[in-house]
This record gives structure tokens, C-alpha cells and sequence, in this order.
């Protein structure tokens, strides 16, 4: 049965990383730091910008 299951994560792990998933974690972020007073809507295209391009990076390296 473990041994299914290791299986089971090691293909999990191995799935691709899709655009909407890059998307909703950026989304996540930017929500925190509008939460948190970070962002504001005078910054808000830049900071989107450099989170999405971060995420994406490390998701992707080059």
C-alpha cells in the first residue's frame, strides 16, 4: 500500500505546472499584500508584474 502511494506523489510531483496555476498563486499573493497595505492601485501594474514574472520563474527556470 506505501508503496502505491510513493508512487502516487512521485507523479504528482512530476506534473506539469499550468498557466492558471501561475495565475491563481500570483493572485494569492497579490491579495496578501492588498490585505496587508502593501499594494495599492498606483502600483498595482508593476507589482503584478514582477509577481507574476517571479512565480513563473521559479516555476520554469530558464
Amino acid at each position: 500500500m506505501s508503496g502505491e502511494k510513493g508512487q502516487n506523489q512521485q507523479q504528482n510531483l512530476n506534473r506539469p505546472v499550468t498557466d492558471e496555476a501561475i495565475f491563481k498563486v500570483t493572485k494569492e499573493i497579490v491579495v496578501k499584500f492588498i490585505e496587508v497595505g502593501r499594494l495599492t492601485p498606483a502600483n498595482f501594474a508593476d507589482t503584478y508584474e514582477q509577481i507574476y514574472t517571479t512565480v513563473k520563474r521559479s516555476v520554469y527556470p530558464e
